[in-house]
């Protein structure tokens, strides 16, 4: 029952009574396993460019670059970094004081070696009165966590991913968001050398980050030659999801609507408000400095030159087909091209007739297209590449996560187990059509591949519904193209120790 206190509240969210319907369906019904053809791997739909051919791509970007195009560099930064404090919360909370677990004695002993460590240092003077090294003489070890943790010092438990130091320079301490900036430098520089990067990032924080960008933008202009142009957004309130209480009805708290924010899915309403001709995409927490960029540098550009040249031919025939003036030979080089290069199959077309073919084939080719690097599976969790079978019959690259997949089948969840290849969010996308016009991307995803998880709220259990992830089933109806690119490009910060790896040192 929508109350009209409800409908106030919809209304200022921009949600539809409707979308709400649809939502709790959603509860109730739960999700389809997606039907899976094969793991995607170098055998099947994986790229691996030899030597003269990546010559050709990385000369087919540079070429594009040269153009009037808008190329936009996208990172979604909203994420807070509490999950990478978690050990040190635990500590915290914990009936010891002196560092017990392997987690806790690396942080301490390795604690110099963090490019937040001058930071601290004087955090801790202010908040307990002794710098870093006379604390950890006197056994004092919660304080210093303390100091990193709370809002009366750092405060970095609470501040997005973005914002923390990262890296030591000479010059001084880098976060993910300067990282990006030197990275958009390095491969995403128009033909006047304009940097467009864009952040989605949470409204608290927005003001945070712009003072940051306000404060290095320049320094970085001049080291790199180039200008910038950087935009922020936020996930939109029309994109979060009503919570459902056990028995699928709209969870309320103190009388009101829950709302939650709909997942990294949401993004894709961002994406499209994005007038560009090609977007990267990239997480914020996965950037090494300068000296380690250059295979990063080298693989975005490479993606990117397997994307402008997939495009360029993928315009060349929707031209030729919307001039009516083809041959038999040449509808059937279009099929091949889609079905070899595009990696869309369709086991019915066999038996079209050129004219229904045609048509077939212009509805597939005419459509975003992304190309996403693809890294060797070493066990981290996320998603993977795979084929799978879409609604309308034909199959596809997509990328997958676990909960898409149904585990209790033994021969998907070997599938799933044996993969040779993991997602390392690595995408560049290109989002105008043959004429030129921008595609309205909200029209690609498949609504049926979102997930329910478990939450609570004030110790009542509630389901909270995902919106398809953005690179999962947000992109899902888009021309999906793999290339694998080296282990050396993939370095997330999942934990505050992954900083004292050999590659964010």
């Amino acid at each position: 029952m929508i109350t009209t206190q409800d409908k106030e509240l919809l209304v200022k969210k921009g949600i539809t009574e409707a979308q709400i319907a649809e939502q709790l369906a959603c509860f109730r019904k739960g999700f389809p396993y997606l039907k899976l053809d094969a793991a995607a791997s170098i055998e099947k739909g994986i790229l691996v460019p030899d030597a003269e051919e990546q010559k050709k791509y990385l000369s087919a970007w540079d070429e594009y670059k040269n153009t009037d195009k808008t190329i936009v560099k996208f990172v979604p930064a909203s994420g807070a970094a509490s999950r990478m404090f978690k050990n040190l919360f635990e500590f915290l909370s914990a009936d010891y004081d002196e560092p017990t677990t392997k987690f806790e004695q690396t942080f301490f002993n390795d604690i110099k070696n963090f490019a937040f460590y001058d930071d601290l240092n004087v955090a801790c003077q202010r908040t307990a009165g002794k710098d870093i090294p006379a604390l950890l003489e006197a056994g004092e070890y919660k304080p210093i966590v303390t100091a990193l943790l709370e809002v009366s010092g750092l405060n970095y438990g609470a501040l997005p991913k973005g914002l923390l130091k990262f890296h030591k320079y000479p010059e001084g301490a880098r976060t993910p968001l300067e990282e990006h900036l030197a990275e958009g430098a390095m491969y995403a520089a128009g033909k006047s050398g304009k940097v467009n990067v864009h952040f989605t990032v949470s409204a608290e924080h927005r003001e945070l980050f712009k003072m940051l960008v306000d404060e290095k933008a320049d320094e970085f202009a001049k080291r790199y030659g180039v200008d910038y142009y950087i935009t922020f957004s936020e996930q939109k309130p029309s994109t979060d999801t009503i919570a459902a209480d056990m028995e699928n009805q709209p969870f309320r708290d103190k009388d009101k609507l829950l709302f939650r924010p709909g997942g990294h899915g949401a993004l894709i309403e961002n994406l499209n408000d994005l007038d560009a001709d090609i977007i990267f995409i990239k997480n914020i927490d996965n950037v090494v400095p300068d000296k380690l960029k250059a295979d990063t540098v080298t693989y975005k550009k490479l993606i990117a030159g397997v994307l402008v040249t997939l495009q360029k031919q993928t315009f060349k025939y929707l031209e030729l087909l919307d001039s009516g003036k083809y041959t038999h030979e040449q509808v059937v080089e279009i099929l091949q091209f889609l079905q070899k290069k595009l990696f869309c199959k369709n086991p019915e077309v066999k038996n079209l007739e050129d004219s229904e073919l045609a048509i077939y084939l212009k509805e597939k080719l005419n459509r975003p297209m992304r190309v996403c690097g693809m890294v060797k599976n070493v066990g981290e969790p996320g998603g993977g590449p795979f084929l799978a079978y879409n609604s309308d019959g034909t199959i596809s690259l997509q990328i997958l996560e676990s909960s898409q997949i149904d585990m209790d089948d033994p021969q998907k969840k070997e599938m799933f187990e044996k993969g040779t290849h993991f997602n390392p969010v690595d995408l560049v996308c290109a989002v105008r059509d043959y004429k030129g016009h921008k595609f309205d991307l909200v029209k690609y995803v498949d609504k049926a591949t979102g997930f329910i998880s478990y939450k609570s709220k004030n110790g009542k259990e509630l389901k909270a519904l995902e919106l398809p992830g953005l690179w999962n089933g947000a992109m899902s109806d888009w021309n999906t193209v793999f290339v694998e690119v080296p282990l050396s490009t993939f370095n997330p910060v999942k934990t505050v120790n992954d900083l004292l790896r050999e590659q964010h040192q």
